[in-house]
Formats: structure tokens, sequence, C-alpha cells
């Protein structure tokens, strides 16, 4: 814009006002009110076309308004042409700074510069924001899932979830269910649909390789000789020797509870081929399960399962943050006491950490490396003197992350209550499954009355 912008006064009914970056004019009937009293005491900011029309640039709900109350004058400081993205980045940077613009207004924006060609790299630059805001406004733009879960006024970061998710009707309802009820469990339950569809997808690829392979696959087998399929490992040959691999007919597909799948050989129609069981069932005097399990049994193995899953999902969601924490330009408040604490109460802490672990926490560039003993946080460490108290947080947090398994939430421990409570003060929102370490170092009720 060369020229000097000049005054002039307006009727606001023949101003043409383009698609906006805000979408919620908010004409309100006090603001009406207000113009058709007082005026627009702000000028109205546009440019005149090559054909005459004059277009609004910035003050779109003022010149609404105004028409609305009836307004026949309105003050428009009239500019050059804008380009069209010069126009667009203009009124985002003016709502952003006056924090008018909704996040689904910011991503639509984000969206139309990209429609003329403008980068993520030079959106970011021109609004102020981040790449990765801008990368993920537009990715969640691209969504059908994502787009509509911005125009119901939730953040870029939670549409740019659901968006993930498109296609699955049972996740995207249960995304929208926490996002409603319980959002500060967003990342934890997203993270463990991730890890549940991946391990379905795992399981899918195991059973299609065993019937690519012309493999039966029973539900259930067992070792005695009430069962209708035996495991091969529990069965004889008609000649007394021990059945092998080679016997099977079928494979009988499980989950154990670290959420690994498993293909069991077994025989089907055992009988009718000759084999016999190597075992006969006995229970007398012993502690053997006795038949099926009961509910309850159930019930506590369906826990016992479900918590684990859990707690791996909270072990990517927790290290996420410790990574985003340990980006920051200064290390959190009481990070000095947090690590002496952990070395000299936790020693295992610093001497059992995995370099790979800490290394990735502080975003160290490392190349794989063979050699016996590697250690990228000590390559790092070696090759630069910056930031040394991230790199301690990082040995530290991953000396700790080692000592915590997926069924830890089963003996919880002081030392993982210690870490998983700095980080909750450090800003960090345990699971349902950490809060289960957290709680089990508080007094119950009957040690609060004592």
């Amino acid at each position: 814009m060369n020229a000097t912008p000049v005054l002039e006064w307006l009727d606001p009914a023949t101003l043409t006002v383009d698609t906006n970056v805000r979408k919620d004019v908010g004409l309100t009937k006090e603001f009406v009110a207000s113009i058709k009293e007082h005026g627009v005491l702000e000028p109205v900011i546009a440019h005149r076309k090559d054909d005459g029309t004059v277009h609004v640039l910035m003050g779109q709900r003022r010149t609404r308004g105004a028409v609305e109350a009836a307004r026949p004058l309105i003050p428009v400081m009239v500019t050059d042409s804008p380009d069209e993205a010069e126009r667009i980045v203009t009124q985002v940077v003016e709502n952003i700074q006056r924090a008018e613009l909704t996040e689904a207004d910011e991503a639509e924006a984000y969206h139309q510069l990209s429609l003329i060609g403008v980068s993520a790299a030079a959106i970011a630059k021109k609004t102020g924001r981040t790449k990765t805001t801008v990368e993920g406004a537009l990715k969640a733009k691209a969504s059908q899932a994502g787009d509509a879960a911005l125009g119901k006024g939730w953040s870029i970061d939670e549409a740019l979830i659901v968006a993930e998710f498109e296609g699955d009707e049972d996740a995207t309802a249960e995304l929208e269910s926490v996002i409603l009820d319980e959002p500060d469990q967003l990342l934890h339950v997203a993270q463990l649909l991730r890890d549940r569809r991946e391990s379905a997808a795992a399981l899918a690829t195991l059973i299609a390789e065993l019937e690519a392979q012309s493999k039966t696959v029973v539900e259930d087998a067992g070792h005695y000789a009430d069962e209708e399929n035996l495991y091969v490992s529990a069965a004889k040959r008609a000649d007394g020797e021990p059945a092998t691999d080679e016997d099977a007919t079928a494979y009988v597909v499980s989950t154990d509870y670290r959420g690994q799948h498993n293909a069991t050989p077994a025989i089907t129609g055992w009988k009718e081929l000759g084999f016999t069981p190597k075992y006969e069932r006995y229970d007398g005097g012993s502690n053997v399960q006795k038949g099926p399990m009961t509910d309850e049994q159930k019930a506590e193995r369906k826990t016992l399962i479900e918590n684990n899953k859990a707690m791996v999902s909270a072990t990517t969601v927790r290290r996420d943050f410790v990574k985003t924490l340990l980006s920051k330009k200064q290390a959190p408040k009481g990070w000095q006491y947090f690590t002496v604490h952990a070395i000299t109460h936790h020693s295992e802490t610093a001497s059992g950490y995995e370099g790979t672990v800490a290394a990735e926490m502080i975003g160290a560039k490392s190349e794989e490396s063979g050699r016996w003993g590697w250690n990228p946080l000590r390559d790092h460490v070696g090759k630069s003197t910056a930031r040394p108290e991230f790199s301690l947080m990082a040995l530290v947090c991953a000396g700790y992350e080692k000592t915590i398994a997926k069924d830890s939430w089963r003996s919880p421990s002081q030392t993982h209550r210690d870490y998983l409570n700095e980080l909750v003060l450090w800003g960090y929102t345990p699971s349902a499954v950490e809060l289960i370490i957290i709680d089990s170092g508080k007094p119950t009720v009957d040690e609060t009355a004592a």
C-alpha cells in the first residue's frame, strides 16, 4: 500500500464485505443500538477496486451493524487494493491481537491462504504462529471430521485428533464424549485408541497370515481329555511320542496380559487322529483352577489387561510431555531439587537410564550405532556444552521411565510416586491408571481419622 489512505464518508449499504476470516459477526441488539445512536466511531478500513466498488478489509462487524441500524453514512479509510493473501493475513493478525478470532476462524484463514498458494511456513511467519500450529490447522481442515469438530467450537488440537480417527465411528464417539466430559484426558484416550488400533491391525495381520497358510483358527484349546481341541504341547502321538508343531491342524490366537498376540498350535479332532493327552487332570490337594474362570476372575483379568494397555499408552503421552517440557527455553521450576532428590533417593535413575530415551527427550540428533555400550545421550553431552541442565533432567527422567513397567500400577512404589507427582507439578495430566500409583501414597479415611 503506497498511497496515503483517504477518509471518506460512505453509505454502508454500498460497501462490499468480502469473505472474512471472522465468521461470527456478533451483531447483538446492544451493538446495533449503539451504532444507531452514536454512529460508527472507529473508521472502517477498505479499498476501492478498478470498477469503483469499495471492499471492506477491516470492520466487517461495524459495516453490517451500520446497515442494520440504517445509518446513512459511516467513516471509511480507503487505501490501495492489497492482494488477496495480504488482505487475509491482515485480518488474521488484527483479530488475533484483539482476541476476536476463534480457532475455527483461524483455521479457515490458513485454509484460504493455502488455497491461493501461501505455504505453511509463510503463513506462520506472517501471523506469528508456529509452523506446527498452522500445519495442524490445515490438516484438521482437510478432514471432514476435523472441519466438523472446528465447526462445533473445538480447538485446533482437538479437531486434529478427531481428524486422525475419521471413518472410525466408535473412536470418534469416544473422543467426542471425552472432549465434552473429560477434556484433560483427551491425550491419554487418543493414545489408547491409537494403540488399540495398532493392536487390532497386528492381530488381523496374524490371523490373515495363518489363513493364507491354510491354517484353521479356533477360539480355544486345552490340555486334558475333556477338551474339544488339544494344544500340541499337551498331546502325544499314537506311538507315545510327543506331538510337534508339524502335527498341528489349527492355531489358537490369543492376546496375553502384556498385549502381545500369540498363535499357539493345536489339534482339532485329535481323538479321531489317534492322539492322546499327555496329562491327566488331577485336582486333589492342589490350588489349580478347577473348571472355567468365574465371572469375578474374568473381571479381574479384564481389568489387568485393560490397565496394562492403558499404562503403555500413558507412557507414550508422558514421554511426549517430558520432551515438550525440555524443549522450552528455561528448565521448569524446582528442577535442581528434583534431580538431586532422584539421585540421592532413587539411585537407579542415574545408573540405569536408557540413553536412547534420554536423547529423544531432549531432541538430540543421533545416528544409530551398533557399537557396544552405545549411548546417544553421552555422545550428545560430549559434543555440546549447551543446556547441561536439560541433559541432566533427561537422564533422570529416562531413569525413572526405565523403572516403570506396564503393570507398575499393581504394586505402586514411592519412586514412581515421586516422579509422577513432580510431572503433575509441572503441568502433566495423569491418566486414570497413573492416578492409581499417585493415590496409593495418600492416607486412607481411617488413617486420617486416626
